[in-house]
């Protein structure tokens, strides 16, 4: 097996890319959208684990260089007192510290990067069907064009389009939230940078994080009903600040304040999940990222999760001497870790799990991380890591 075609170039996909060609594969990157898309989405924090992924596809430079780097978290309650400031993961290495950066900055980083190593990436490329052959896989795209390979990699999102075919019926669930991010440079709070702060309040949970030029960065997840379609597709985020401004109010705490001092660039979606189970794979496709386990953001996992993913399915098929048993032995490491942050992240969204009020991990230990080191490291062989004797 060669060549590799992988859907989608978002955070998933450019990592996979990077992740696959360090392997030695011959791979080309197929994006949707027209441009680099930057511009889409919030902002997110990429955990140690998910910058050990990156540190593995030598591209922890490329994410260095944009964002910037948290070292403990702040625990509030819904009075303001503080109940908790601890460190967050492994704060003491620079090149795993959790890192806090906007979406698409992320995003148009990583396609650069796979730019300059000379992976095809490909833009407004959608595709509309993939048929899987006894020893090829064809992708068909909207322009008429037409792309071959050994295995296709899906890492086209929530909404995956080769989800459906895979598992007719897996659809995206609404895990209980709503999700509002935003940012301001008049905030009320004056506050060092390197830290996010967690404010438990009694309407909604809370964050903020201020970067190194006094920007803050903040998001509010709010229980109820899932906002309408339409009005996500249309934003209204007047509305959206005013109302959030009148729920945070209740309690004596920041937040009121900063959302308050938001422009109108607030942005809204609602947390969904992926239903436990979904089938991941067909003949030579496979989906990973958010389209094989999208997770709520409580836990703040997902492009580390994602970023997992690319090391791991790379080395996969490094050492393994066939595609079904290189993707059956990628999906044994990676189904009870994924699955099990979407069930604790679903938890806490719905309110069934309740983060300790030290401001620790919310959940148990996710299963693999006592291993996750050694099935990142790209010298070790993934099956001597895994226990595999295939």
């Amino acid at each position: 097996m060669t060549r590799i075609l992988v859907i989608g170039g978002g955070i998933a996909g450019t990592a996979t890319a990077l992740a696959l060609h360090k392997a030695g594969f011959d791979v080309a990157v197929h994006e949707a959208h027209p441009d680099t898309a930057e511009d889409i989405g919030a902002f997110l924090t990429l955990a140690s684990n998910g910058m050990r992924a990156l540190a593995q596809l030598d591209a922890s430079d490329v994410v260095t260089a944009i964002g910037f780097p948290l070292h403990s978290m702040r625990v509030l309650d819904d009075q303001g007192g503080e109940v908790a400031h601890v460190p967050l993961g492994e704060a003491d290495d620079a090149l795993l510290q959790y890192r806090c950066l906007r979406r698409g900055e992320l995003n148009a980083a990583l396609q650069a990067e796979v730019i300059r190593r000379g992976i095809g990436l490909s833009h407004g490329a959608r595709l509309v069907s993939v048929e899987n052959g006894a020893d090829k896989v064809t992708a068909r795209f909207a322009d008429g064009s037409v792309a071959t390979g050994d295995l296709l990699v899906a890492a086209d999102g929530l909404n995956s389009t080769i989800r459906r075919s895979i598992a007719p019926g897996a659809e995206p669930v609404y895990a209980g939230q709503s999700v509002f991010y935003g940012y301001t440079r008049s905030t009320p709070v004056a506050e060092d940078t390197g830290h996010i702060t967690m404010v438990r309040g009694s309407s909604a949970a809370f964050g903020y994080a201020v970067s190194p030029d006094a920007e803050t960065y903040w998001f509010a997840r709010v229980a109820g009903q899932a906002i309408p379609a339409d009005e996500i597709a249309h934003p209204a985020p007047a509305r959206w600040r005013e109302q959030l401004v009148e729920l945070l109010r209740k309690d004596p705490t920041p937040a009121a304040g900063i959302v308050a001092a938001s422009t109108d660039g607030i942005m809204a979606t609602n947390a969904t999940e992926i239903p436990l189970g979904t089938p991941w794979r067909s003949g030579r496709t496979l989906i990973i990222g958010d389209a094989a386990h999208a997770a709520s953001p409580a836990t703040g996992q997902g492009a580390s999760m994602a970023l997992e993913d690319a090391v791991i399915l790379a080395k996969s098929l490094r050492d393994t001497h066939d595609l079904d048993s290189a993707l059956s032995l990628y999906e044994a490491c990676r189904r009870p870790r994924v699955e099990h942050n979407i069930t604790a992240s679903g938890e806490i969204s719905r309110g069934t799990r309740t983060p300790p009020r030290t401001g620790r991990a919310p959940s148990p230990q996710r299963p693999g991380d006592d291993t996750l080191a050694r099935q990142l490291d790209w010298d070790l062989d993934m099956n001597a890591v895994s226990g595999n004797t295939d």
